[in-house]
């Protein structure tokens, strides 16, 4: 492989990256790079997350940059995360060059952006939405523009962003090149290339859609009301633990929050509730390494770029696979490894052996670890932290005749124990009596043992009268369910949705009662006939659309929840297993916020 000083870019930008330590590209900035040098036509870049997308196509663009005030680029992201960490490192890029980058996102002043704009700039690094608010105000004008680049370019689609981009797009020259770069080749992504692009040449690295090769991917399968509990021990057991937890909604999000904090640990929520101000005090923490574990919703976590994340925790498995490949992406990369560790219930089970064939590898099924467990590897990791504390003898000098006075007849061992326990008594006293959480046994993966599959055994079939034709989806099932007083709250299992009749699973103590409920419900006025049925239809309804609604319905919080707090189903399909019950135990401990 070459070396980034045998690519033919300038020797600015060669000065640029010497400084930065670049020495060896990626393999996605290996194949790039050459291809945006030599070729005018559009490209389509696959590659994992983390992997180098900015350099790929930020490189060589930088390099065909002409000398001049004309607005030759424009760089088009998701969030205003990705937008500005987009632009710090195309600055450090460009810092020899004379090209003149500047960053418009919505969140921040736009009388700024527009100076910044007058002023001449070369490249433009943008959210959809406040680019789209720039040119119809007249400030910006992209007849001069040569290149365009979609950065997670599904995303933007996701967000809603898809009449912006059809504005800004129409409004750029039809000779422009057009680089699009994604971690996954999903039909949103087809969808992109063959309506904004030409022709495109695609370059993947590595098999399409597979999670990073450093991961490793692991489950812990617990009750429903023991989801809390196990996260806690979880991140327990991993006294090092820095990392994203992923939650479904808003909502949750900051619940999930909340209940750590109280728990002393060092954690924050990012949502769509908080603010780009807010947003950015978090993020700057977070790469501090002040805060350990960040409780975020999809939505909110994109554009997220650290390199040195030790774990990604699902407290929920999402919707979408695709979504759990972006996930688990956040951790594993620069060479290091991670984890992407799910907490899941019997309902949720069956999503991983999708998500195995996904990412190309198999889950591990893990125990919840024991109060003994856990308080053997926090003694440990805590005595290695004591061992390699680097001390400075001059600066303690004077302090230690006074501290010897004050240990004066304990021995040796009698000190080591003390100071020990000054730091360890909470784990001890926390975990001394705590019951063992264990459903499944470990060091099995879901391929090696299918003991492990859904019990239907516990749900009564419920077939309606109304589907897809009467407008029915998942979130309006479950406001059905839930508007009958006598249902709120039940345990919902399957759902079978299809054009005109729908089967779900509740459990089996309210059979009877949703058949008498149901039969004297109403659907955008229309009766309701129920039945209860012996199983589930055999074959499987037509795959719901939709994704970009439903990504931003997750973030809202609102709907696909019960009002006792039910997540959506796992499911779009429509065979999904989910819950209109609250969940969420309180127990647990970990490294503190002192």
């Amino acid at each position: 492989m070459k070396t980034f000083s045998e690519l033919d870019l300038s020797p600015e930008i060669q000065r640029s990256l010497a400084e930065l330590g670049y020495t060896e590209p990626t393999p996605i900035q290996a194949q790039a790079i050459p291809f945006v040098l030599d070729n005018d036509t559009d490209l389509i870049g696959l590659a994992q997350t983390g992997t180098g997308k900015t350099a790929a196509f930020g490189l060589p663009i930088l390099h065909k940059i002409e000398n001049n005030r004309d607005l030759q680029a424009i760089i088009l992201c998701p969030t205003r995360e990705l937008c500005l960490q987009t632009t710090r490192e195309m600055s450090g890029f460009a810092k020899h060059t004379k090209s003149k980058i500047a960053a418009v996102y919505g969140g921040a002043r736009i009388d700024l952006q527009i100076q910044d704009i007058k002023n001449g700039v070369n490249i433009i690094v943008g959210t959809p939405g406040r680019v789209h608010d720039l040119i119809r105000r007249k400030i910006l004008k992209l007849q001069t523009i040569r290149f365009v680049v979609l950065d997670e370019a599904d995303e933007m689609l996701d967000l809603g962003f898809k009449d912006d981009l059809d504005e800004i797009l129409a409004d750029t020259p039809k000779s422009k090149q057009t680089l699009l770069f994604s971690a996954t080749m999903s039909a949103t992504i087809h969808s992109i290339a063959r309506n904004y692009m030409n022709k495109p040449t695609e370059i993947s690295v590595g098999k399409k859609n597979v999670g990073a090769d450093k991961v490793e991917h692991q489950f812990y399968l617990v009750k429903p009301g023991q989801k809390y509990e196990a996260l806690r021990r979880i991140v327990d057991s991993e006294p090092d633990v820095y990392g994203i937890l992923f939650c479904r909604t808003r909502n949750e999000t900051q619940e999930i929050a909340d209940k750590l904090k109280e728990d002393r640990y060092s954690t924050e929520a990012l949502h769509g509730d908080v603010s780009q101000n807010m947003r950015t005090q978090i993020m700057d923490r977070f790469r501090k390494r002040k805060i350990q574990l960040l409780v975020a919703t999809d939505v909110a976590a994109r554009g997220i770029d650290v390199n040195d994340l030790t774990h990604v925790i699902n407290y929920n498995l999402p919707d979408v696979n695709e979504t759990y490949v972006h996930r688990s992406g956040r951790t594993g990369r620069a060479q290091k490894s991670g984890k992407s560790i799910s907490i899941l219930t019997n309902r949720e089970l069956h999503k991983v052996r999708e998500l195995e064939q996904k990412v190309g590898k198999g889950f591990e099924a893990k125990k919840v670890p024991t109060g003994k467990e856990i308080c053997e590897k926090q003694l440990l990791s805590l005595v290695e932290k004591m061992k390699n504390v680097e001390v400075d003898e001059k600066e303690i000098a004077p302090f230690m005749p006074a501290i010897e006075k004050t240990l004066k007849g304990l021995s040796r061992e009698e000190i080591l124990a003390r100071f020990v326990s000054a730091e360890f008594n909470h784990f001890l006293n926390l975990y001394k009596d705590a019951k063992d959480l264990e459903v499944m046994p470990a060091g099995r993966t879901i391929g090696q043992d299918r003991r492990a599959s859904i019990d239907d055994a516990n749900f009564a079939n419920i077939r309606i009268s109304v589907g897809k034709k009467d407008y029915l989806d998942i979130p309006t099932l479950f406001g059905l369910i839930n508007n009958q007083k006598e249902l709120k709250g039940a345990e919902i299992g399957k759902i079978a949705i299809f054009d005109t009749y729908t089967v779900f699973g509740i459990d089996t103590s309210r059979g009877d009662m949703a058949v008498r409920c149901l039969k004297t419900a109403r659907l955008k006025g229309k009766p309701i006939e129920a039945r209860q049925v012996a199983e589930m239809p055999a074959d499987r309804p037509r795959r719901f659309e939709g994704r970009g609604r439903e990504s931003r319905d997750n973030d809202r919080g609102g709907r696909g929840r019960s009002s006792e707090g039910a997540p959506r189903s796992s499911d779009r399909t429509g065979y999904g297993r989910t819950s209109a019950r609250a969940g969420g135990a309180r127990s647990g401990g970990f490294k503190r916020a002192r």
